[in-house]
């Protein structure tokens, strides 16, 4: 291995990271598919993850929803970029949001991960998040990020390399899986790329 190799994939109790090539697929199947899968983040304070239960597909410069529908920007670089890699951004002035980047580089599409199931380091999730209800721990896209300490450092990390990796843990029957328009935006709110896991399931 050279210097500069990206190291090998680290398994984990859930399954071996997703690659690259999962993402270089139309978004709305990749929003779909990351359903039950887990988001992990490896961070100095330890572990913590949990199950993509929502999200939501942007689908490029056509999506007037999407970044990319603004070009090519210092703050859409990541976006922009290989699939398979974080496009992490803040919003309102005090949120971070994380999404997946999917098709091909230069294209500007990607995953946005709206809400997970917490599975592993939820007391280092508690400290983080504050006094809230465990239903309120990661149910919404900034409380994801603020759960799992994600932030501007993991722009542009790879999804299957990095300390910020999404593995294959068991997808979700389409029998538990409801579509939905998107929600929080105003321009093309009524588009059918909202994605979550049936309560229950």
């Amino acid at each position: 291995m050279t210097r500069h190799a990206a190291p090998p994939a680290r398994r984990s109790s859930f399954g071996d990271p997703l690659p690259p090539s999962f993402y270089d697929r139309d978004t709305e199947l990749v929003a779909r598919d990351l359903l039950g899968r887990v988001l992990v983040h490896r961070t100095r304070e330890g572990v913590a993850a949990g199950r993509i239960v929502e999200t939501e597909a942007y689908l490029g410069p056509h999506d007037p929803a999407c970044h990319a529908a603004a070009g090519l920007t210092p703050r859409t670089k990541a976006l922009h970029g290989p699939p398979g890699t974080a496009y992490v951004y803040f919003i309102y002035g005090m949120h971070w949001c994380v999404n997946a980047v999917t098709r091909e580089a230069g294209h500007g599409s990607a995953v946005l991960i709206r809400a997970i199931e917490p599975l592993v380091g939820l007391p280092l999730m508690r400290r983080r998040r504050g006094a809230v209800k465990a239903r309120d721990l990661a149910n919404g896209p900034g409380k994801v990020c603020q759960a799992l300490g994600i932030d501007a450092r993991r722009n542009g990390a790879r999804l299957d390399t990095s300390p910020l990796r999404i593995v294959g843990a068991e997808p979700v029957p389409d029998g538990q899986v409801l579509v939905t328009p998107r929600i929080g935006i105003s321009k093309a709110a009524d588009w059918l790329l909202r994605y979550l896991v049936a309560p229950g399931a």
